[in-house]
């Protein structure tokens, strides 16, 4: 169970980084305004590289691939380096599929509470629903729009057992890196370059 949540984390915490975040005045700006900025995105698409590094490994763990985002709630995970395995969830149902194997699950979210948490926790952002992101997390944004930082920490005990919070780092309209701290040491950083369409 801990090792599905795990990777939950590592691939839906990706999809808040396909949004930009609105130009507005300095005094204007806050959290408030970055989940509206977030709330008109209707279809992004982008590139990743993520470093994953754990305590049982001696050196990191290197992934590229794709990510996709259709509103209000499909979002496609696509690694291709250094094997080719998808995450695909639209609405209700988790798909995960290893290509090389040919191996391919589903599941329906509410059958596994805390994933199910994790991603409607996520997808509110991507929805730039603070209300429903606030009941999952301790919210906050350090910084201002030219380097911010928004921390999510999560209030459920279950998923305060894996993650001790997530960071998403950003520059005026463009969100960059998203990284995962858990609670037992092991982390995971991922850079995004969105694609222009």
């Amino acid at each position: 169970m801990i090792s599905g949540v795990r990777q939950a984390l590592s691939c839906f915490v990706a999809f808040v980084s396909l949004f930009p975040a609105g130009a507005v005045s300095a005094a204007d700006w806050g959290v408030e305004q970055l989940m509206r900025d977030l709330a008109q995105v209707q279809t992004a698409r982008a590139r990743f590289t993520e470093r994953k590094h754990m305590a049982i490994l001696n050196t990191p763990l290197d992934s590229s691939g794709t990510l996709l985002f259709v509103a209000p709630a499909k979002l496609e995970k696509h690694t291709l380096a250094p094997r080719r395995e998808s995450i695909v969830l639209d609405r209700d149902r988790l798909t995960l599929e290893n290509k090389e194997r040919n191996q391919r699950r589903t599941i329906a979210l509410q059958d596994y509470p805390v994933i199910w948490a994790f991603i409607e926790s996520i997808r509110s952002t991507l929805a730039g629903d603070l209300a429903t992101l606030r009941r999952f997390y301790q919210v906050s944004l350090d910084g201002d729009e030219r380097q911010w930082r928004l921390v999510l920490k999560p209030v459920e005990p279950a998923m305060r057992d894996v993650v001790s919070e997530i960071r998403i780092g950003g520059s005026r309209d463009q969100i960059g890196t998203m990284e995962i701290i858990e609670t037992n040491g092991d982390r995971s950083m991922m850079t995004i370059t969105r694609e222009v369409s």
